[in-house]
Protein backbone atom coordinates (compact mmCIF):
# COMPACT_ATOMS: atom_id res chain seq x y z
CA UNK A 1 0.00 0.00 0.00
CA UNK A 2 1.38 3.33 -0.94
CA UNK A 3 2.24 6.21 1.72
CA UNK A 4 0.02 8.70 2.46
CA UNK A 5 1.01 11.82 0.86
CA UNK A 6 2.03 14.59 2.93
CA UNK A 7 -0.59 17.53 3.06
CA UNK A 8 0.07 20.56 1.46
CA UNK A 9 1.15 24.10 2.65
CA UNK A 10 -1.69 25.15 1.88
CA UNK A 11 -4.01 22.32 3.34
CA UNK A 12 -1.78 22.88 6.50
CA UNK A 13 -2.40 26.69 6.51
CA UNK A 14 -5.88 26.13 6.37
CA UNK A 15 -6.29 23.17 9.50
CA UNK A 16 -4.06 25.88 11.57
CA UNK A 17 -6.56 29.03 11.02
CA UNK A 18 -9.52 26.53 11.62
CA UNK A 19 -7.48 25.07 15.11
CA UNK A 20 -6.74 28.66 16.17
CA UNK A 21 -9.88 29.96 15.24
CA UNK A 22 -11.62 27.70 17.37
CA UNK A 23 -9.24 27.50 20.32
CA UNK A 24 -9.76 31.70 20.50
CA UNK A 25 -13.58 30.99 20.46
CA UNK A 26 -13.26 28.36 23.26
CA UNK A 27 -11.16 30.84 25.66
CA UNK A 28 -13.82 33.83 25.00
CA UNK A 29 -16.11 31.16 25.40
CA UNK A 30 -15.07 29.74 29.26
CA UNK A 31 -15.44 34.10 30.50
CA UNK A 32 -18.53 35.30 27.58
CA UNK A 33 -21.78 33.52 28.57
CA UNK A 34 -23.50 32.74 25.13
CA UNK A 35 -23.56 35.21 22.24
CA UNK A 36 -22.30 32.70 20.35
CA UNK A 37 -22.73 34.07 16.63
CA UNK A 38 -21.60 37.56 18.02
CA UNK A 39 -18.01 35.98 18.97
CA UNK A 40 -18.05 33.97 15.32
CA UNK A 41 -18.43 37.46 13.75
CA UNK A 42 -15.94 39.67 15.68
CA UNK A 43 -13.20 37.17 15.40
CA UNK A 44 -14.22 36.95 11.22
CA UNK A 45 -13.64 40.94 11.61
CA UNK A 46 -10.43 39.74 13.47
CA UNK A 47 -9.49 37.25 11.32
CA UNK A 48 -9.60 39.22 8.08
CA UNK A 49 -8.30 42.42 9.60
CA UNK A 50 -11.47 44.38 9.97
CA UNK A 51 -13.12 46.76 12.14
CA UNK A 52 -16.81 45.87 14.29
CA UNK A 53 -19.24 47.86 15.88
CA UNK A 54 -20.88 46.58 18.19
CA UNK A 55 -24.64 48.20 19.18
CA UNK A 56 -26.06 46.41 22.59
CA UNK A 57 -28.03 47.78 25.61
CA UNK A 58 -25.91 48.52 28.92
CA UNK A 59 -24.75 45.61 31.40
CA UNK A 60 -24.70 42.73 28.24
CA UNK A 61 -20.95 42.02 28.70
CA UNK A 62 -19.88 44.24 25.34
CA UNK A 63 -16.92 45.49 26.97
CA UNK A 64 -16.22 42.21 28.92
CA UNK A 65 -16.12 40.44 25.99
CA UNK A 66 -13.63 42.56 23.83
CA UNK A 67 -10.91 42.62 26.82
CA UNK A 68 -11.24 39.05 27.11
CA UNK A 69 -10.35 38.90 23.18
CA UNK A 70 -7.39 40.59 23.88
CA UNK A 71 -6.59 38.19 26.33
CA UNK A 72 -6.96 35.12 23.92
CA UNK A 73 -5.03 36.65 21.52
CA UNK A 74 -2.17 38.23 23.02
CA UNK A 75 -1.99 41.40 21.42
CA UNK A 76 -1.82 45.33 23.04
CA UNK A 77 -4.38 46.53 24.54
CA UNK A 78 -5.92 50.12 24.83
CA UNK A 79 -9.28 51.39 26.08
CA UNK A 80 -10.75 54.79 25.01
CA UNK A 81 -13.72 55.93 27.25
CA UNK A 82 -15.77 58.42 24.99
CA UNK A 83 -17.28 61.43 26.18
CA UNK A 84 -18.21 64.48 25.11
CA UNK A 85 -14.92 66.32 26.39
CA UNK A 86 -12.75 64.07 24.67
CA UNK A 87 -10.08 65.30 22.24
CA UNK A 88 -8.62 63.87 19.02
CA UNK A 89 -5.12 64.26 20.91
CA UNK A 90 -6.34 61.71 23.97
CA UNK A 91 -6.82 59.66 21.17
CA UNK A 92 -3.90 59.92 18.75
CA UNK A 93 -1.34 60.90 20.93
CA UNK A 94 0.51 64.98 21.19
CA UNK A 95 3.93 66.23 20.61
CA UNK A 96 5.03 67.54 24.14
CA UNK A 97 8.34 69.27 25.14
CA UNK A 98 10.58 67.01 26.38
CA UNK A 99 14.15 68.15 28.42
CA UNK A 100 16.80 66.06 28.81
CA UNK A 101 20.64 66.84 29.96
CA UNK A 102 23.16 66.38 28.05
CA UNK A 103 26.94 65.65 28.17
CA UNK A 104 27.72 69.20 29.35
CA UNK A 105 25.15 69.39 31.86
CA UNK A 106 23.38 71.59 30.02
CA UNK A 107 19.11 71.00 30.02
CA UNK A 108 18.02 70.08 26.53
CA UNK A 109 14.70 70.74 25.17
CA UNK A 110 13.41 69.01 22.16
CA UNK A 111 10.07 68.10 20.86
CA UNK A 112 9.34 64.55 21.32
CA UNK A 113 5.71 62.53 19.71
CA UNK A 114 3.41 60.75 22.97
CA UNK A 115 1.64 57.77 21.15
CA UNK A 116 -2.10 57.57 22.48
CA UNK A 117 -4.20 54.52 23.20
CA UNK A 118 -4.86 54.78 19.56
CA UNK A 119 -1.57 52.92 19.17
CA UNK A 120 -2.46 49.51 20.54
CA UNK A 121 -3.17 46.54 18.66
CA UNK A 122 -6.92 46.22 19.60
CA UNK A 123 -8.68 49.13 20.64
CA UNK A 124 -11.67 49.49 22.61
CA UNK A 125 -13.43 52.61 22.08
CA UNK A 126 -16.46 52.83 24.30
CA UNK A 127 -19.36 54.17 23.69
CA UNK A 128 -18.09 56.13 20.24
CA UNK A 129 -21.05 58.03 19.84
CA UNK A 130 -20.54 60.12 23.03
CA UNK A 131 -17.72 62.16 21.82
CA UNK A 132 -17.90 65.17 19.65
CA UNK A 133 -17.85 64.48 15.89
CA UNK A 134 -14.60 66.10 15.98
CA UNK A 135 -12.98 63.49 18.07
CA UNK A 136 -14.76 60.35 16.30
CA UNK A 137 -13.14 61.68 13.48
CA UNK A 138 -9.53 61.33 14.71
CA UNK A 139 -10.42 57.88 14.44
CA UNK A 140 -10.76 57.55 10.61
CA UNK A 141 -7.41 57.86 9.16
CA UNK A 142 -6.62 54.96 12.30
CA UNK A 143 -9.36 52.87 10.61
CA UNK A 144 -8.46 53.62 7.05
CA UNK A 145 -4.63 53.90 6.78
CA UNK A 146 -3.48 52.16 9.25
CA UNK A 147 -1.73 55.67 10.66
CA UNK A 148 -1.84 58.82 12.52
CA UNK A 149 -0.67 62.61 11.23
CA UNK A 150 -0.06 64.71 14.03
CA UNK A 151 1.58 67.97 12.74
CA UNK A 152 3.48 67.03 9.28
CA UNK A 153 4.58 63.69 11.01
CA UNK A 154 2.84 60.42 10.18
CA UNK A 155 3.25 57.25 12.53
CA UNK A 156 2.20 54.09 11.79
CA UNK A 157 0.13 52.03 13.67
CA UNK A 158 1.54 48.53 14.85
CA UNK A 159 -0.15 45.28 12.95
CA UNK A 160 -2.30 43.90 13.75
CA UNK A 161 -4.47 46.94 14.51
CA UNK A 162 -8.43 46.10 15.35
CA UNK A 163 -11.11 48.85 16.32
CA UNK A 164 -13.90 47.49 18.32
CA UNK A 165 -16.45 50.26 18.95
CA UNK A 166 -19.33 50.00 21.23
CA UNK A 167 -22.70 52.44 21.16
CA UNK A 168 -25.74 52.40 23.26
CA UNK A 169 -29.18 52.09 20.58
CA UNK A 170 -31.18 53.29 23.61
CA UNK A 171 -30.06 56.53 25.36
CA UNK A 172 -29.53 59.07 23.00
CA UNK A 173 -29.67 62.38 25.09
CA UNK A 174 -25.88 63.86 25.10
CA UNK A 175 -25.04 61.23 21.72
CA UNK A 176 -23.49 62.26 18.28
CA UNK A 177 -24.53 59.77 15.55
CA UNK A 178 -21.70 58.12 13.32
CA UNK A 179 -21.28 60.12 10.45
CA UNK A 180 -21.80 57.33 7.20
CA UNK A 181 -17.84 57.67 6.12
CA UNK A 182 -17.34 56.41 9.78
CA UNK A 183 -19.77 53.80 9.78
CA UNK A 184 -18.22 52.33 6.59
CA UNK A 185 -14.92 52.08 7.62
CA UNK A 186 -16.57 49.33 10.07
CA UNK A 187 -16.38 45.81 8.74
CA UNK A 188 -19.00 44.38 10.33
CA UNK A 189 -22.12 46.24 12.54
CA UNK A 190 -23.24 43.20 15.52
CA UNK A 191 -26.50 43.88 16.96
CA UNK A 192 -25.60 42.41 20.75
CA UNK A 193 -28.70 40.64 22.13
CA UNK A 194 -30.15 40.58 25.80
CA UNK A 195 -28.76 37.17 27.47
CA UNK A 196 -32.06 34.55 27.96
CA UNK A 197 -33.28 32.69 30.86
CA UNK A 198 -30.53 29.55 30.81
CA UNK A 199 -27.81 32.40 29.67
CA UNK A 200 -28.53 34.82 32.42
CA UNK A 201 -28.46 31.87 35.22
CA UNK A 202 -24.80 30.80 34.03
CA UNK A 203 -23.99 34.56 34.35
CA UNK A 204 -24.69 35.22 37.56
CA UNK A 205 -23.06 31.80 38.38
CA UNK A 206 -19.53 32.57 36.97
CA UNK A 207 -19.82 36.18 38.51
CA UNK A 208 -21.13 35.72 41.90
CA UNK A 209 -18.74 33.10 43.01
CA UNK A 210 -15.63 32.56 44.54
CA UNK A 211 -13.88 31.75 41.55
CA UNK A 212 -13.57 34.04 38.33
CA UNK A 213 -12.47 32.39 34.62
CA UNK A 214 -10.03 33.62 32.66
CA UNK A 215 -9.15 33.41 29.14
CA UNK A 216 -5.67 32.35 28.31
CA UNK A 217 -3.87 33.68 25.07
CA UNK A 218 -3.31 31.14 22.33
CA UNK A 219 -2.49 33.20 19.25
CA UNK A 220 0.27 35.63 18.99
CA UNK A 221 0.07 38.47 16.36
CA UNK A 222 2.55 36.89 13.86
CA UNK A 223 0.11 33.96 13.42
CA UNK A 224 -2.47 36.21 13.26
CA UNK A 225 -1.25 38.47 10.20
CA UNK A 226 -0.66 34.74 8.38
CA UNK A 227 -3.83 33.81 8.94
CA UNK A 228 -5.29 36.86 7.51
CA UNK A 229 -3.07 36.73 4.36
CA UNK A 230 -4.53 32.96 4.13
CA UNK A 231 -7.66 34.65 3.98
CA UNK A 232 -7.47 36.75 1.07
CA UNK A 233 -5.57 34.09 -1.15
CA UNK A 234 -8.86 32.00 -0.79
CA UNK A 235 -10.36 31.48 -4.11
CA UNK A 236 -14.22 33.02 -4.82
CA UNK A 237 -15.78 32.03 -7.97
CA UNK A 238 -16.70 34.52 -10.51
CA UNK A 239 -20.32 34.02 -10.01
CA UNK A 240 -19.45 34.00 -6.28
CA UNK A 241 -18.30 37.30 -6.81
CA UNK A 242 -21.39 38.60 -9.25
CA UNK A 243 -23.31 37.70 -6.17
CA UNK A 244 -21.59 39.93 -4.18
CA UNK A 245 -21.55 42.70 -6.54
CA UNK A 246 -25.23 42.38 -7.55
CA UNK A 247 -26.00 42.27 -3.78
CA UNK A 248 -24.43 45.53 -3.25
CA UNK A 249 -25.78 47.19 -6.09
CA UNK A 250 -29.40 46.06 -5.54
CA UNK A 251 -28.98 48.30 -2.15
CA UNK A 252 -29.36 51.62 -4.39
CA UNK A 253 -32.49 53.06 -5.06
CA UNK A 254 -33.64 52.97 -9.00
CA UNK A 255 -30.23 51.63 -10.04
CA UNK A 256 -28.54 55.32 -8.23
CA UNK A 257 -25.35 53.39 -8.25
CA UNK A 258 -23.07 53.67 -11.32
CA UNK A 259 -23.48 54.98 -14.98
CA UNK A 260 -24.84 51.78 -16.69
CA UNK A 261 -28.33 52.59 -15.36
CA UNK A 262 -29.12 48.80 -14.62
CA UNK A 263 -30.67 48.27 -11.35
CA UNK A 264 -31.05 44.96 -9.28
CA UNK A 265 -33.10 47.09 -6.45
CA UNK A 266 -36.32 45.59 -5.12
CA UNK A 267 -39.64 47.93 -4.76
CA UNK A 268 -38.68 47.82 -0.90
CA UNK A 269 -35.24 49.05 -1.64
CA UNK A 270 -36.94 51.65 -4.10
CA UNK A 271 -39.65 52.50 -1.58
CA UNK A 272 -37.43 52.90 1.56
CA UNK A 273 -33.76 53.36 0.98
CA UNK A 274 -32.22 56.73 0.47
CA UNK A 275 -28.59 55.65 -0.02
CA UNK A 276 -27.16 52.45 -0.80
CA UNK A 277 -23.76 50.82 0.48
CA UNK A 278 -20.50 51.52 -0.94
CA UNK A 279 -17.63 49.18 -2.62
CA UNK A 280 -16.29 48.58 0.77
CA UNK A 281 -20.06 46.68 1.48
CA UNK A 282 -18.17 44.31 -1.46
CA UNK A 283 -14.59 43.87 -0.22
CA UNK A 284 -16.39 43.14 3.25
CA UNK A 285 -18.92 40.38 2.11
CA UNK A 286 -16.30 38.42 0.00
CA UNK A 287 -13.48 38.67 2.89
CA UNK A 288 -16.30 37.33 4.81
CA UNK A 289 -17.19 34.89 3.00
CA UNK A 290 -13.92 33.19 2.27
CA UNK A 291 -12.97 33.79 6.34
CA UNK A 292 -16.45 31.48 6.77
CA UNK A 293 -15.40 28.88 4.13
CA UNK A 294 -12.19 28.43 5.77
CA UNK A 295 -13.53 28.05 9.12
CA UNK A 296 -16.26 25.30 7.44
CA UNK A 297 -12.88 23.42 6.11
CA UNK A 298 -14.26 24.72 1.99
CA UNK A 299 -11.73 25.46 -0.40
CA UNK A 300 -13.75 28.07 -1.97
CA UNK A 301 -15.85 30.85 -0.81
CA UNK A 302 -19.54 30.26 -1.90
CA UNK A 303 -23.10 32.04 -1.83
CA UNK A 304 -24.07 30.62 1.14
CA UNK A 305 -21.23 32.24 3.03
CA UNK A 306 -22.17 35.68 1.15
CA UNK A 307 -25.68 35.55 2.62
CA UNK A 308 -24.05 34.45 5.87
CA UNK A 309 -22.38 37.86 6.25
CA UNK A 310 -25.02 40.07 4.28
CA UNK A 311 -26.43 41.08 7.60
CA UNK A 312 -23.51 42.48 9.57
CA UNK A 313 -22.01 43.78 6.44
CA UNK A 314 -24.63 45.70 5.17
CA UNK A 315 -27.09 46.72 7.64
CA UNK A 316 -24.74 50.12 8.77
CA UNK A 317 -24.11 50.78 4.95
CA UNK A 318 -27.90 51.29 4.09
CA UNK A 319 -29.48 54.56 4.86
CA UNK A 320 -33.02 54.42 5.07
CA UNK A 321 -35.35 57.93 4.12
CA UNK A 322 -38.14 59.60 6.32
CA UNK A 323 -40.43 57.40 5.40
CA UNK A 324 -38.82 53.99 6.69
CA UNK A 325 -38.27 55.20 9.75
CA UNK A 326 -42.79 56.09 9.99
CA UNK A 327 -43.41 52.36 8.75
CA UNK A 328 -40.66 51.03 11.54
CA UNK A 329 -38.78 49.75 8.44
CA UNK A 330 -35.11 48.84 9.55
CA UNK A 331 -32.06 47.94 7.51
CA UNK A 332 -32.48 44.10 8.30
CA UNK A 333 -35.54 43.75 6.85
CA UNK A 334 -34.12 45.42 3.64
CA UNK A 335 -31.14 43.19 3.45
CA UNK A 336 -33.21 40.27 4.42
CA UNK A 337 -35.52 40.98 1.46
CA UNK A 338 -32.20 41.73 -0.65
CA UNK A 339 -31.74 37.99 0.23
CA UNK A 340 -34.46 36.33 0.22
CA UNK A 341 -35.04 37.74 -4.05
CA UNK A 342 -31.91 38.32 -5.54
CA UNK A 343 -31.54 35.00 -8.13
CA UNK A 344 -28.42 32.79 -7.59
CA UNK A 345 -27.22 33.80 -10.85
CA UNK A 346 -27.02 36.89 -13.06
CA UNK A 347 -29.44 35.62 -15.66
Amino acid sequence: MPPMPEPSPTAQAADQFRSDFAAVRDQVARVVVGQTDTVDQILTCLFVGGHALLEGVPGIGKTLLVRTLAQAVRLDFGRVQFTPDLMPADITGTTVIDEQEDEHGRMRRAFRFQPGPVFNQILLADEINRATPKTQSALLEAMQERSVTVGNETHRLPSPFFVLATQNPIEQEGTYPLPEAQLDRFFFKLLVGSPNRADLREIIARTTGATESIAESVLDADRLLAHQALVRRVPAADHVTDYAVRLVLATHPKGAFGSSGESFATPMVNRFVQVGASPRAAQSLILAAKCRALTQGRPAASIEDLQHAALPALRHRVLLNFEAGAESVDSDAVVRNLIETLPRDAG
